[in-house]
């Protein structure tokens, strides 16, 4: 069988490894964006003219207004069928968008009269998220296309989360030079950030279309044919598709706690003051990426392959549970401002402290890259299980109803931040590696770090309970799949 082709009998279709590997920069492409915007409340702070707590907000408000776009969006999507496909045209316009609006944002904002600055930040704000969502859509709709063998539909996990792992350890890396090179969060930064992160997301996303390319057709979507899905179907699905709803409420609420965790402020309390060296966060993924990824490999590779889906989310969420737990412990039973890595300043050997929270922390990344990473394939399950259960394909609706609910609440995680902040006493103006360390603060940032991940991490628990889909129920759906299509093609003859 060639690995573009339709197995009749399975209904299984494959893509080959290269594809696979090649589709998974349409998240880095966007990825790549979301960690430069992680650092916007300081421009907003520094150039825009607003405070603290209204610049969280706004990072809430654009957060809600990208859900709000989402079911559009995925409606667009699931209604169209291009000559160059049902995807790649989304993928297209979004990082043209994204391109576009990001250099605007931070370029020429600041040199309109101050009382235009907020409003013209604000409009190319909403400009950015539609074609963030534009591109974003994609990796999730277009899952189902690319492969529908569940030993196969795992591997997209695996090489997703090896780029997740590289961008988490290069970016504070990349943020904190910068940030020495020219003084702090300024024009100069903004500038030269974007100009790594742009061409790089174009480039991924060039290598993404080429990827797709050949699976981008309708017979690998759904029953293999033409459907024009409408809002009251959209309704029913979610409405009655128990995989999606706990898909849903598990992801949304890990979102919520990974967002905080790698705001931006958060990185600065936790490395820059409870700890006393900023650089420690960049040394530490730097150090622990590779076996990070190690794990991740073990975990989707094996579990996931092997065992389902499911439970590798299940295995990812445990792990983290303890670890998370053991970290905080950590924090307030030795002295973090002992945590010290070769090649940082101030090192001079190994401490307890070190030693205990870097193992850890590879611990937590590994376990929770599992369970964040393996969401993805599971959203085309989701899209399977609705073709089965009502032979509706939806792809679009299945990626963006996750998006909008996940986007809402992950909404919440810099308005959570800023609110903390200000709490005690950040008002006007966020802190900075600069500032004197005070038990307030090592609380508000191991909450936003890790108590929140904890609470989050108890919902999926919950979640998994109720969620259908494990590995014999996904042979069950691609069968009757197959069965149907079979039963159209014989009654077209």
């Amino acid at each position: 069988m060639s690995t573009v082709e339709v197995d009749r009998n399975t209904g299984i279709h494959r893509a080959r490894l290269w594809q696979i590997a090649g589709f998974t920069l349409n998240n880095m492409a966007t990825n790549l964006y979301m960690f430069y915007f992680f650092f916007i409340a300081y421009y907003m702070t520094g150039f825009v003219g607003v405070g603290v707590v209204l610049a969280s907000t706004i990072i809430m408000l654009m957060r809600i207004w990208d859900g709000v776009t989402d079911p559009f969006i995925g409606y667009l999507v699931d209604r169209t069928n291009t000559k160059i496909g049902k995807n790649r045209p989304f993928m297209i316009i979004g990082n043209i968008m994204l391109l576009v609006f990001s250099f605007l944002m931070v370029h020429a904002t600041h040199k309109f009269p101050a009382a235009a600055r907020f409003p013209v930040f604000i409009v190319l704000y909403m400009l950015y998220i539609i074609g963030y969502t534009f591109q974003c859509v994609v990796t999730k709709s277009a899952q189902t296309c690319l492969t529908n063998d569940p030993k196969q539909r795992p591997i997209f996990a695996i090489f997703d989360g090896l780029l997740v792992t590289l961008l988490s350890a290069f970016m504070p890396m990349l943020v904190a030079a910068l940030t020495k090179k020219y003084g702090g969060f300024n024009e100069q930064f903004f500038h030269n950030f974007w100009m790594i992160v742009a061409p790089i997301s174009l480039l991924c996303t060039a290598v993404a279309i080429f990827s797709i390319a050949s699976k981008d057709r309708l017979e690998f979507f759904g029953l293999g044919k033409v459907q024009k899905p409408n809002f009251k179907d959209y309704w029913e699905v979610l409405s009655k598709n128990r995989a999606i709803q706990m898909l849903v409420v598990s992801a949304s609420t890990d979102k919520l706690a990974l967002n905080a965790q790698s705001n931006g402020t958060v990185g600065v309390i936790v490395y820059g003051i409870v700890c006393g060296n900023f650089a420690l966060q960049g040394a530490l993924g730097a150090y622990t990426a590779i076996p990070t990824f190690l794990m991740l490999l073990f975990g989707v590779g094996y579990i996931a392959r092997k065992l389902g889906q499911k439970k590798a989310m299940l295995f990812g969420t445990y792990g983290s549970l303890v670890t998370c737990a053991l970290i905080i412990v950590l924090f307030y039973a030795l002295d973090p401002m002992t945590f010290r890595l070769p090649k940082t300043d101030g090192y001079t050997g190994m401490t307890a402290f070190t030693v205990l929270y870097v193992l850890l922390f590879l611990l937590f990344k590994g376990f929770s890259g599992v369970s964040s990473n393996i969401v993805i394939p599971m959203t085309a399950d989701c899209a399977d299980y609705e073709v089965y259960r009502s032979k509706k394909y939806v792809p679009g609706l299945m990626g963006t109803v996750f998006s909008f609910v996940d986007k809402l609440i992950s909404s919440l995680s810099a308005t959570i931040v800023g609110l903390l902040c200000a709490a005690i006493g950040f008002k006007e103006q966020l802190p900075t590696i600069d500032t004197p360390f005070s038990p307030q603060l090592k609380f508000v940032g191991l909450f936003a770090m890790y108590g929140l991940v904890i609470i989050g991490l108890l919902f999926n628990v919950v979640a998994m309970k109720f969620y259908p889909l494990n590995k014999e129920k996904m042979a069950e759906i691609q069968a009757e799949i197959a069965k149907i299509k079979a039963e159209q093609g014989a009654a077209a003859q």
